[in-house]
């Protein structure tokens, strides 16, 4: 009987899940495309930057190459008081209707995929950070406010959910109407924003 249960969990811990996978590997965007007029880059410790020039207008985003359908995401971001960012999902638009003169406002990802919010202001607001805009408003007083935070979010067929310091603060079934795959953007949501990303990584479900 030792003999077997022995076995049995060195059979099943493979089973525990997929490796994780950084998705800024090195100093580089390889892997990336910038969607409208944001200014992304990498810094010495891998951080992503993101700006906007002076006289931008609607939103910019930063796309993954690679689509995704279930998986486990997880990162820091940093953004600037008042600061107004987000991570999309499932967006196969890829932004196109958001940025610059092609700007439609109800084409953009939040309505396409899914946007989760990143709000760096009072939380007293319709979806403040880790909410799934237009879906699910986040449970507040989790956020530190003016420093960095971590953000966790399953994405499942039938089920998003949102961490944000590891704590639940959201969570939906999604619109069976939408689709289930999609890129990993990242946003930079008007002229002002300044927001910062680290340590982003993936996992996918088998």
């Amino acid at each position: 009987m030792l003999r077997c249960a022995f076995a049995l969990i060195v059979f099943t811990a493979p089973a525990l899940g997929a490796d994780w996978v950084k998705l800024i590997q090195g100093k580089t965007l390889e892997g990336w495309e910038s969607i409208g007029d944001g200014i992304w880059s990498v810094m010495r410790d891998g951080t992503i930057l993101g700006q906007r020039p002076a006289k931008g207008s609607h939103q910019a985003w930063l796309y993954t190459k690679k689509e995704y359908t279930e998986f486990d995401l997880k990162f820091e971001y940093w953004s600037r008081d008042r600061g107004n960012s987000g991570i999309s999902i499932r967006d196969t638009s890829r932004g196109a209707h958001s940025v610059g003169e092609a700007h439609v406002a109800d084409r953009t990802p939040s309505h396409i995929g899914y946007e989760i919010q990143i709000w760096m202001g009072s939380e007293n607001t319709a979806y403040p950070s880790g909410s799934i805009y237009l879906f699910a408003k986040a449970k507040t007083g989790v956020q530190i406010p003016n420093d960095w935070n971590l953000m966790e979010v399953e994405s499942r067929r039938d089920s998003i959910r949102v961490k944000l310091n590891g704590t639940l603060v959201s969570e939906h079934a999604g619109d069976p109407k939408r689709g289930k795959t999609g890129p990993i953007g990242l946003q930079l949501h008007d002229p002002n924003s300044v927001v910062m990303f680290r340590n982003i990584e993936i996992r996918e479900l088998p």
